[in-house]
């Protein structure tokens, strides 16, 4: 009798351990997930708008291939690979600059169709950007 109940005993710690350890990588997966987005460094303004659908199968100017749902913004100066946020209406997203452009003159950026939609971005609108800075 005394051997079933320290088994049985045994077995609630092993459940016990094991339900702490899945809580705590749970909890600091969460924890890492937040913080290591880095730290946005400057605020500007500028005139976006979506490459549209017809850019998809084309390669950037940095060698990606734009497929729908392909991320990224396309910029005449910043060099390929730089993170920058963009906020509009509320929403603010970590990208890269993936192309040369705006092909469209009047526009500083040029946001592929899966990001103006992840931003709620139609036609031609001002956003906010800056550079996501190094932790």
């Amino acid at each position: 009798m005394r051997l079933v109940f320290a088994q049985q005993v045994a077995a609630l710690g092993a459940v016990l351990l094991l339900a702490a350890v899945v809580a705590y990588a749970v909890i600091s997966r969460r924890h890492h997930e937040t913080s290591t987005l880095p730290p946005a460094v400057g605020s500007y303004s500028a005139l976006a708008g979506s490459s549209g659908v017809v850019a998809y199968g084309k390669r950037t100017a940095c060698g990606q291939i734009l497929g729908p749902r392909t991320e990224g913004v396309g910029h005449p100066v910043l060099p390929c690979g730089v993170k920058i946020y963009l906020t509009y209406d509320g929403r603010r997203v970590l990208t890269q600059v993936i192309d040369r452009g705006p092909s469209v003159p009047g526009r500083q950026f040029e946001l592929t169709e899966a990001l103006a939609h992840r931003l709620g971005l139609v036609g031609v609108q001002r956003i906010a950007w800056s550079y996501a800075g190094t932790r």
